[in-house]
């Protein structure tokens, strides 16, 4: 595992970009962040395919509407605080009438830092993931991200996919990263940390912290949170007895409660969360945050600790 932290926005433009030299029907829409959220570097190569449409996010969906109607694969997004002014043109044009839109939802999570409360989105997972038809994926590092995006962008449908503004620890070189195919990047057999995002690098080192006081953690990146891979779920279930799951997102509505679903169903297993407890965050940073609110490395480990060791 490279120790190293890189952008998931400049991978997820590069991306882009490259896609566009392959697809001459991609095109992109924006709705004025596109030079934060780093689309505009295919706008920059491809400036006929890309329509920047001003702080007008209900406008931009139905504009990348209109386009997948005629034909062209449609990759739109700003922050996502701003994407939820159009939920009900996503959900009423894009999820029900399954067009080929990719929404990106850029600066989610407590992760922001600086910008506040107003500004980090810790419900988008609940919302998205409840729409039928709409495919949600929270990549953990630029490798995985441009992995997520290829497929996105080549895969017919809805797709969410959140971006966190802050850079991750790469987590990947080389491994295939598939939609709906959760990764196992450690074993372990006496619990099973399940994250997403900027968590998954968190869980790494709480496992490793974990090793130190005799505990075995395996941890598995589940970066399709819908559909979900259930038979990874139940495997770790199965082999540990005790799951955690980790997002920098509401305990309510997101991976976790995804996961809990399955296991409720299938195999009723010891639960433990990790993620923001259904309140607004502050300003601060990043790191400061994630630590306030209990979704850092060192929550993971205390509440892996209690589990295994109560």
């Amino acid at each position: 595992m490279e120790q190293k932290s890189e952008s998931l926005r400049e991978a997820f433009g590069k991306e882009l970009e490259e896609l566009g030299s392959q697809m001459s029907d991609l095109v992109v829409v924006g709705a004025d962040t596109t030079e934060s959220i780093k689309s505009g570097l295919f706008g920059d190569k491809f400036p006929e395919r890309f329509f920047n449409v001003g702080i007008a996010e209900q406008n931009m969906v139905g504009v990348s509407s209109g386009l997948a109607l005629y034909g062209k694969t449609v990759v739109c997004g700003t922050y996502m605080v701003f994407l939820e002014r159009a939920i009900d043109q996503i959900r009423n044009t894009i999820a029900y009438c399954n067009l080929d839109v990719k929404i990106i939802g850029a600066h989610t999570g407590i992760s922001v830092g600086p910008d506040g409360g107003s500004h980090q989105d810790i419900e988008d997972i609940a919302i998205m993931r409840a729409l039928p038809n709409m495919k949600v994926v929270a990549p953990a590092d630029a490798y995985s991200t441009k992995a997520l995006v290829k497929e996105a962008v080549t895969t017919k449908g809805p797709f969410y996919i959140r971006l966190i503004r802050p850079n991750s620890m790469s987590v990947y070189s080389n491994e295939e990263i598939k939609v709906g195919k959760a990764n196992v990047l450690r074993d372990g057999k006496d619990i099973s940390i399940i994250a997403c995002g900027i968590m998954v690098p968190e869980a790494l080192k709480a496992a490793e912290r974990l090793q130190t006081v005799g505990i075995s953690a395996s941890v598995i990146d589940c970066h399709t949170i819908k559909p979900i891979d259930e038979s990874t779920i139940i495997k770790a279930a199965n082999n540990t007895g005790r799951i955690i799951t980790a997002e920098d997102h509401n305990i309510m509505g997101g991976l976790g409660s995804a996961v809990a679903e399955v296991l409720s169903r299938r195999r009723p297993t010891l639960i433990g969360m990790i993620g923001v407890h259904d309140v607004f965050g502050e300003s601060g940073q990043d790191a400061e945050l994630m630590v306030k609110y209990g979704i850092s490395e060192q929550s993971i480990f205390e509440k892996a600790k209690g589990m295994v060791k109560p």
